[in-house]
């Protein structure tokens, strides 16, 4: 009998601690959100702040997009280089809703896994896809890599005053 009751506390313990385990992780994405529209103010609002969007396309389901999406607002540099240069969106793809209208406009970045970026300029103009493989080191991602990969997207990277020669 004690064995019984003891395995039925066993049991009633891990029930609690995998529920929360799964209310503990982060909704960033929205399977029910109108992404066109979302997107859209994304757009207006880096137009607006000299920036560029960042697509971060994946979803709750994807350990990788949830570890990018820690390590970019953990760590002060990533997080001071997306805030200067990038409008933020989390682009859901999901059995719910995989957003294919979308993502066939953007020229099918699922092919290359989740998650998967897009920059968008301040008109809504695709200007990068970015495999998230090339961003990895080890069991998370390179530091190193992820600021790379935004300072070489941000608005200054790509504007031609950026490489006019002084004194001309």
């Amino acid at each position: 009998m004690k064995n019984l009751i003891f395995l039925l506390f066993l049991s009633i313990t891990y029930l609690a601690s995998a529920q929360n385990a799964e209310t503990a992780k982060p909704k960033l994405y929205n399977p029910a959100a109108d992404a066109k529209a979302d997107i859209e103010a994304a757009v207006k609002q880096a137009a607006k702040e000299g920036k560029h969007v960042l697509l971060q396309i994946g979803g709750n389901w994807c350990s990788w997009c949830i570890l990018f999406h820690n390590k970019v607002t953990s760590n002060d540099t990533l997080k001071t280089a997306l805030e200067k240069n990038f409008v933020p969106y989390h682009l859901n793809y999901s059995p719910e809703n995989k957003n294919e209208e979308i993502l066939a406009s953007l020229g099918y970045p699922e092919r290359f896994g989740f998650p998967v970026f897009i920059i968008l300029d301040g008109k809504g103009t695709r200007l990068h896809t970015q495999n998230s493989a090339y961003l990895e080191q080890g069991k998370g991602h390179s530091t190193a890599a992820v600021l790379e990969f935004f300072n070489h997207w941000s608005p200054k990277a790509i504007d031609p005053k950026s490489y006019q020669k002084k004194g001309k």
